[in-house]
């Protein structure tokens, strides 16, 4: 009996993300998220109010983060989160609101229960990374 690959190796986090379709439908629901919770106001003034290219940008960056094609090098070059965040004002505050907008997006995926702790826990990393100041 085989075991199946873990979260995190090779493809399987972006497969269990549903593809890009998956993860386009995540990015909008994160995004639905970041304008309606009272929390993550810090974060959505950052962001321009057309979020049509926000939302392109996490979506390619997560596809290869995922394990998928490497959607965001394709289009914008290689990525470097710290300085992609380092002129915004990012303490524990703002990198919290970002993922509870992501938890809140989350919920509303039809992933297995694992890979939704899984991946909160792994995009806390980046999350994270892209932290400013304390």
């Amino acid at each position: 009996m085989q075991t199946p690959a873990a979260y995190g190796q090779g493809n399987v986090s972006f497969n269990a993300a549903g593809g890009e379709s998956g993860i386009r439908q995540l990015t909008e629901d994160f995004y639905r998220a970041m304008d309606t919770r009272p929390d993550a106001a810090c974060i959505r003034a950052m962001h321009p109010q057309d979020l049509t290219e926000s939302k392109d940008k996490l979506a390619r960056f997560l596809c290869g983060w995922l394990g998928g094609p490497s959607r965001y090098k394709e289009k914008f070059g290689p990525i470097s989160i710290p300085r992609a965040h380092a002129l915004l004002a990012i303490g524990p505050a703002e990198r919290d609101a970002w993922l509870a907008c992501m938890a809140e997006a989350l919920s509303q995926q039809n992933y297995d229960p694992e890979f939704k702790e899984y991946l909160l826990r792994a995009l806390s990393v980046p999350a994270e990374r892209c932290r400013t100041r304390n």
